[in-house]
């Protein structure tokens, strides 16, 4: 009998090791899928404050080629309070993208739930109406210069709607006018890279292409500064198979006259 239980034991104890050892040697097959979780203290964008509140943010990308230069996605994100005004941010976008590592080219459609029922904007996810609908279709682009002067240029214009952000103009009666096509510009650059702490410094403006103010500004020029600031990042290693990318921006806004902090880390 001890003979017996000795060989089952060392038979279960074998089986377990052989187990083991394809599974460390077994690598995860990699897929087109994906997905990655953000956390922040608040939600800036171009200048914007979003939200003051604590932002919990996801990406679901997936990549139309082997290559991964085509995407298709859906970025959401939701505050974890509410603002002083009552009002809860949500946003949910979807997009289309190309990049090759030193070009990229967008197109996001964004819907954002603030500001829907002061600004006589449709509440309807599903609504496009030209006068009303809440959606911005976004186009944006990014290019970075060689290794030799890695500066980054962005450009991205709103093409179509966001009644709520005040970017369709109505006529006295109410009915649909004209777009504003605000426009934003940014140039970034790598002040620090390849450190332990890496620091890169931007500047951005805004202006429109169709009106006389913009999106990003405080409504009294066609054209200013509005995004000034320095962002630094790092990775934390927590244990041997998990590291914490950080981040911590300053952002001034010289048009708006306000700067905010922002902290922020990559989950997963």
């Amino acid at each position: 009998m001890k003979i017996l239980k000795g060989i089952f034991l060392l038979t279960l104890a074998t089986g377990r090791l052989f187990s083991q050892e394809s599974s460390e040697g077994k690598e995860t097959k990699e897929n087109r899928l994906d997905f990655t979780a953000n956390i922040q203290n608040n939600h800036l964008w171009r200048g914007l404050i979003i939200t003051d509140k604590p932002v919990v943010m996801g990406n679901l990308s997936y990549a139309l080629d082997a290559e991964k230069k085509w995407k298709v996605g859906i970025w959401g994100a939701s505050a974890l309070a509410d603002d002083k005004d009552n009002t809860h941010y949500k946003e949910i976008n979807y997009y289309v993208q190309y990049s090759n590592g030193r070009f990229y080219i967008g197109l996001w459609d964004l819907y954002n739930s603030r500001n829907i029922n002061t600004a006589n904007a449709a509440d309807d996810i599903f609504s496009y109406s030209q006068r009303r609908t809440a959606h911005i279709i976004d186009l944006r682009t990014n290019y970075t210069f060689g290794p030799s002067f890695p500066i980054n240029i962005e450009a991205d214009i709103m093409l179509y709607g966001g009644a709520n952000a005040g970017e369709v103009i109505l006529e006295p009666d109410g009915s649909y006018k004209k777009n504003r096509y605000s426009t934003y510009v940014q140039a970034s650059y790598p002040v620090i890279s390849g450190q332990k702490v890496n620091l890169d410094a931007f500047v951005g403006a805004g202006f429109s292409l169709n009106g006389n103010t913009f999106l990003y500004g405080n409504g009294k020029n066609n054209f200013d500064i509005v995004n000034v600031g320095v962002k630094a990042g790092k990775v934390l290693k927590i244990t041997e198979h998990y590291s914490l990318p950080v981040s911590m921006m300053a952002m001034w806004n010289p048009s708006n006259k306000y700067a905010r902090i922002q902290l922020a880390a990559t989950v997963f």
